[in-house]
C-alpha cells in the first residue's frame, strides 16, 4: 500500500510541476505580448515625431528601427513559446491522466484492504 501512496504523490508530484510550467509559459508570453506592444507604440511615436514612416528612407529614425528589430524578435520567440506551450500542455494532459490512473490504483488497493479486513 506504501508502494501506492508513494505512486499517487510522485504523479502529483509531476502533475503540479506540469501546472507550473504551463502557466510560467503563458506569463512569459504576456508579457513578451506586453512588450512587443510598446515597442509598438514607441515606433509610431517616433514616426510621428520625425514624419517619416517608410522604414527604407535614409532618414527613418534609427531609435525606430532598433525598436523595430527588437519588437520582432520578441514576436518570434512568442511563436516559439507557442510551440513550447503545445507540447507543454500534451504533458500536463498525460501527466493528469497518469495522476488519475494512480489514484484509481490506490482507492482500489484501499477497497481490497477493507474486504481482506472484513474477512
Amino acid at each position: 500500500m506504501a508502494k501506492r501512496e508513494n505512486l499517487v504523490r510522485l504523479a502529483r508530484f509531476k502533475l503540479g510541476e506540469k501546472r507550473r510550467q504551463v502557466d510560467q509559459l503563458d506569463l512569459m508570453m504576456a508579457e513578451f505580448e506586453r512588450m512587443a506592444a510598446e515597442l509598438d507604440a514607441q515606433i509610431a511615436s517616433e514616426e510621428k515625431r520625425s514624419g517619416i514612416t517608410d522604414i527604407t528612407h535614409f532618414a527613418y529614425p534609427t531609435f525606430a528601427k532598433a525598436a523595430r528589430v527588437r519588437r520582432d524578435n520578441l514576436m518570434n520567440s512568442v511563436q516559439e513559446l507557442r510551440v513550447q506551450l503545445d507540447a507543454a500542455r500534451l504533458a500536463l494532459d498525460e501527466a493528469e491522466a497518469e495522476y488519475a490512473n494512480a489514484e484509481k490504483l490506490e482507492l482500489r488497493d484501499l477497497g481490497q484492504d477493507d474486504r481482506r479486513a472484513t474477512a
